[in-house]
């Protein structure tokens, strides 16, 4: 993913910052708990897409840097 691109973009329904993990290619929003896939490079940034991410997931999530991992 392009750092630029991943600077700018954010949750579509919040606004909130994402956090990128790279090995599962997604873009999570801790506000929301959803994880936007990204698929061939491309985030796919629809909230029918998205998936409902569990508490252990978000328990898990870097509390500082939005794009980390």
């Amino acid at each position: 993913m392009d750092k630029k691109l991943l600077e700018i973009l954010v949750c579509p329904i919040c606004k909130g910052d994402l956090v990128y993990r790279k090995d599962e290619q997604e873009l999570i929003c801790r506000g929301d708990r959803l994880a936007y896939p990204i698929r061939d490079g491309i985030p796919v940034m629809l909230e029918n897409e998205a998936r409902r991410i569990s508490l252990e997931e978000y328990d898990a999530l870097p509390k500082r840097t939005p794009l980390v991992e």
